[in-house]
């Protein structure tokens, strides 16, 4: 009995010391494709998908239906935010209005694109290691591992799932997420 008191002490001391060791996702900031400044504060009470996206990727086709998954519930309480990185196989060559371009005239995208960033290595951007370190997220740890992953942040700023690149954004287990 004394064994499972203490293992549900430890459990409990590990959780908190994990929250408490986390940072807020609301107090990350990033550059929008246009240059401006965009505050994640902005964001409280809406479920968030995040994804890396490339615009010479076998996944490219994907901005598809994250364009459709932004149409049907982007209101107020759902929004995707894409971060174009050249991390994986030189797929993202372009500048910031080279992705914009390619974007709106292959895909349409309305939703949020943020700047160029590096989603892995030395020079990884803020947001990607809030979404890949457990002592900042509170959740998990990951890795990029290729383009179009996607990160599922909650109304709350807590990561709550991560996706790889061939789970496509129209998936159930995404939508479900989304209305639920």
């Amino acid at each position: 009995m004394k064994t499972i008191i203490y293992t549900l002490i430890l459990i409990s001391m590990t959780t908190l010391l994990n929250a408490q060791n986390a940072s807020s996702f609301y107090l990350l900031k990033a550059s929008t494709i246009n240059h401006e400044d965009f505050d994640f504060s902005t964001l409280k009470g809406k479920k968030v998908l995040i994804v890396n996206t490339a615009s010479k990727c076998g996944f490219t086709p994907q901005y598809k239906e994250l364009q459709e998954l932004y149409e049907k519930y982007g209101k107020d309480d759902f929004v995707i935010l894409g971060f174009p990185s050249n991390d994986f196989a030189s797929q993202e060559p372009g500048n910031e209005e080279q992705i914009k371009a390619f974007c709106q005239r292959n895909y349409g995208v309305t939703f949020p694109m943020m700047s160029k960033i590096s989603v892995k290595g030395s020079d990884k951007h803020e947001v990607y290691t809030w979404l890949t370190d457990k002592d900042r997220n509170g959740k998990m740890d990951s890795k990029v591992n290729w383009n179009f992953q996607k990160y599922l942040v909650d109304e709350k700023g807590q990561l709550v799932e991560v996706y790889p690149s061939n789970v496509k954004p129209l998936d159930d287990r995404i939508v479900d997420w989304i209305k639920g």
